[in-house]
């Protein structure tokens, strides 16, 4: 289990991810960032830069929540218990986005990159990346979540019928089906292996355990590619997604006192996601 200290900016974006309604005092932000080794100092300087970007509002009590800037990912990434929902049969089409020009500045380049990984894209060919077209809704769903993401105006979205069949095996190669697999149970094994642990463990390491593990297991569902199973069996994502259904409930255990003494409303567990700290989720 990794022991670094987060960035004191998906540290806070994650730990704020969690409210289910209302907001989060700077005292709270302050104690729980003390136990991952973020100085107080560091926290209220991040709060600043994240509210001149809207990722985090303020009212006029001092707490803090996500910003609107933010709402899209934090959607995005709190999919993940019912990914199953997001599939659908899949008759061998492909979903193809062309992204702008290389000459585009670097920021926006950064952006689209982002988005096209959240869902899953890959480059197929200069300017265009594909997918399969097996998510519920296809090219107008894909259209309408990739522009929420920050996909620069202008991309085109669209489903692509009769690959050759070169090019299609060649598409179908984008992924490395194995190394998803093989992450899906590395995952469960952490997952399995620290709930056996946070029976021991004090208050405050559960708190900072479950957020590594969770967040580790959360980051691999969060930027799935959700894959139709002739290119990676279902069931392995599967059981992830369950064994992460459990281990949150354990996580929101750990945190439950800590939030509750703060008057903090919480929807899940608080992990370690960087799902909203900017870039590419790695």
């Amino acid at each position: 289990m990794p022991d670094r200290t987060p960035a004191a900016r998906g540290f806070l974006l994650d730990l704020l991810s969690t409210l289910r309604r209302g907001a989060m005092p700077v005292r709270a932000l302050v104690e729980a960032a003390a136990l991952f080794g973020i100085a107080e100092g560091s926290v209220r300087v991040t709060l600043t830069r994240l509210l001149a970007e809207e990722m985090v509002e303020r009212d006029e009590r001092g707490l803090y929540r996500l910003g609107a800037t933010a709402l899209p990912l934090r959607s995005r990434v709190a999919a993940w218990r019912d990914l199953g929902t997001r599939l659908r049969a899949w008759p061998g089409g492909w979903i193809g986005v062309f992204a702008g020009s290389a000459k585009a500045p670097r920021a926006l380049q950064r952006k689209n990159a982002r988005a096209l990984a959240l869902l899953g894209l890959r480059p197929l060919s200069r300017g265009l990346s594909v997918r399969p077209d097996n998510l519920a809704g296809g090219a107008e769903s894909m259209r309408e979540e990739l522009s929420a993401l920050g996909l620069a105006p202008g991309s085109i979205v669209c489903a692509l019928r009769d690959l050759d069949p070169v090019t299609d095996a060649r598409a179908r190669s984008l992924w490395d089906g194995a190394a998803l697999v093989a992450g899906y149970r590395r995952h469960c094994r952490a997952i399995e292996a620290s709930t056996r642990r946070l029976r021991a463990r004090a208050p405050e390491q559960a708190m900072v355990e479950s957020f590594r593990v969770g967040g580790a297991a959360l980051r691999a569902l969060a930027t799935d590619p959700l894959l139709p199973e002739p290119i990676v069996p279902a069931r392995e994502r599967d059981a992830l997604v369950v064994a992460m259904r459990d281990y949150d409930a354990i996580g929101r255990a750990s945190w439950s006192t800590f939030l509750a003494r703060h008057g903090v409303a919480h929807r899940g567990a608080p992990v370690d996601s960087r799902a909203l700290a900017g870039g590419v989720l790695a």
